[in-house]
Parts: C-alpha cells; sequence; structure tokens
C-alpha cells in the first residue's frame, strides 16, 4: 500500500513518496491498470513476481483519502490478521534522508499521521513498512529534519529539482526491495536493504 495524498497538486509531495514507489511498480513489472474500489476509496492493481510455480501475484493499493485518514482504506482489506500478514505499507519518513530506506515491523507512528490513522483503524502496529526518506542531509549523511512547525509545509511541498536525481534512485531502489521481499520475506529483505 502506497501512502500519500491523492490528486494532482499532491502528485509530486515529499509526502506522496509511497505513491511514487507503487505507480513505479506497476510501470516496471506490467500491472494492471489502475482501477477505483469505491468502497475501500482506493486505486487497485495487480502485479505478477517470479515465474513459473514461484510466481506470485500481489495486489498494489494508493488510498484516495488524505493521508491521515489512511486508515478507513487499510481497513478494508487488512482488518484480519490474516491480511495484516500480507500488508506492506510505503511511507515517506523525514527521520531518514532523501535517498534512504528502512523496512520496519510492529513499529510505532513516530508521528506519521497516515501511520497513526493506520494503527487506530487496525487497533494493531504489526504490519510491515518499508521507510522511505525524504529529509536533506548533511556531507557526512546526517538527516536535517525541518523544525517542527514546518514539518507540515516540508512534507507536502514537492521535492526540489536538486533531489530529483537522488528521488529516481531511491524510486528504484523501493521497488527493487519490494520485489525481493514478495520472494524472499521479511528478515532476508532487512538484512539487505537496512545497511
Amino acid at each position: 500500500m502506497g501512502l500519500g495524498n491523492p490528486g494532482l497538486e499532491y502528485a509530486k509531495s515529499r509526502h506522496s513518496v509511497g505513491r511514487m514507489v507503487v505507480d513505479l511498480l506497476v510501470d516496471k513489472l506490467n500491472g494492471k491498470e489502475w482501477t477505483l474500489n469505491k468502497k475501500a476509496k482506493s486505486l487497485e492493481s495487480r502485479i505478477k513476481i517470479g515465474k513459473g510455480k514461484k510466481q506470485k501475484e500481489i495486489s498494489l493499493v494508493k488510498p484516495e483519502t488524505f493521508m491521515n485518514k489512511s486508515g478507513l482504506a487499510v481497513a478494508i482489506y487488512a482488518s484480519a490478521p490474516a491480511g495484516r500478514k500480507k500488508l506492506v505499507v510505503v511511507h515517506d519518513d523525514v527521520d531518514l534522508p532523501l535517498g534512504k530506506i528502512r523496512f520496519a515491523f510492529g513499529r510505532g507512528s513516530g508521528g506519521h499521521r497516515g501511520l497513526e490513522s493506520i494503527i487506530k483503524s487496525l487497533k494493531s502496529k504489526d504490519f510491515v513498512r518499508l521507510r522511505v526518506g525524504i529529509s536533506p542531509s548533511t556531507p557526512t549523511g546526517k538527516v536535517k529534519k525541518p523544525a517542527s512547525d514546518k514539518v507540515v509545509d516540508f512534507v507536502i511541498g514537492n521535492f526540489r529539482s536538486a533531489e530529483e536525481k537522488i528521488l529516481k534512485k531511491v524510486l528504484a531502489e523501493a521497488t527493487e526491495a519490494l520485489v525481493y521481499l514478495a520472494e524472499n520475506g521479511l528478515d532476508k529483505t532487512m538484512n539487505i536493504y537496512n545497511r
């Protein structure tokens, strides 16, 4: 599930990086065209990963709700424990520098409104997340987070043109990591991508 705000106004915003990842995954793997599920208030697509007997069909979802209502969509797909085991939420993270990704499981929201909504809706934090860094960093790689009173404007703002090369690279890595996760499971994926 790729989190973000719907609409062209937010399509290139930092907060919509989760949507960018799943869009790229659909493009790279020739997924089905996005269709609207009115009940779930979400766009859905499907992709195939792997070959032969090991091939899996994966559902991809982009909530059409605003970020702080993401839990409404997720509840339709993953309210049962079996659904939560398969749930992977891709989202932006101001605690990571742009260009870095990290997988996590069972963590709190860290103040992310989309995750807060999902945790509240599912009454559980036990699901996989792919955190995609969006913050600038120093030359030594230290995160330069925006001040707390500027976070909202920062996350709904668009990536700067100077960041686009790094963004393109991290989106490609995130899609590669999600394919690896589907084929190999969380432990192996974390060992490789949480470096």
